[in-house]
Formats: structure tokens, C-alpha cells, sequence
């Protein structure tokens, strides 16, 4: 089976920025997202749990999306404009997908 070089963009963010994100993202012409919920973790601040409510909106949520190459610019640059002046991380990994023309 061929497979198509694609972007796996993750990015972990207080849920209250979640809408912010994803309109962000929209702007930019990403369409495709999953969110997850992130139950805990540790950072420069320590360890956190969802029960200690990191934020006033009940944690914290992870945006994953799958693009091609050419389209990861606008994508963190979207993301960086959320994310820069908030708690966030935006990790970036090389991946493929077997149906390219839904990226």
C-alpha cells in the first residue's frame, strides 16, 4: 500500500483557549482536528491533575491534527498566536497516511 508524507501536530492547551484554538486553525484552513482530554502531567510548574483544576475551566485538552507538509506554517503560526501568551506546548512528528486527499 502507498502511503503520503503528512504533519502530526499536537498541541496541549488550558481547555478555556480550546474554542480560541480551534477558530484559530479554522482561519487557516484546518479543518481536521481531534481533541482529547488530558488528565494530568508535570511541567515547570510541577505535577498537576485534572482534580487539582489546573485552570478555572477544568484542566487542560490536547488538539491533534494530521496535515500535509506544505500547510504546517499557517498551522503554528495559528497556534502560536493562542498559545504564546498562555500554558501550551506544540509538539510536531513526522507520520503518513494511507488516503492523502483528506489532508
Amino acid at each position: 500500500m502507498q502511503t503520503h508524507k503528512a504533519k502530526r501536530v499536537e498541541i496541549t492547551i488550558e481547555k478555556v483557549m480550546q474554542s480560541r484554538l480551534t477558530e484559530a486553525l479554522k482561519n487557516t484552513g484546518v479543518t481536521g482536528y481531534t481533541i482529547l482530554p488530558v488528565f494530568g502531567g508535570s511541567g515547570r510548574s510541577g505535577e498537576w491533575t485534572r482534580s487539582g483544576q489546573v485552570s478555572r475551566a477544568g484542566g487542560m485538552v490536547q488538539v491533534i491534527c494530521i496535515i500535509r507538509p506544505d500547510r504546517l506554517d499557517g498551522l503554528l503560526e495559528a497556534a502560536f498566536s493562542v498559545v504564546e501568551r498562555h500554558i501550551g506546548v506544540v509538539c510536531i512528528t513526522d507520520c503518513e497516511v494511507l488516503r492523502a486527499e483528506r489532508f
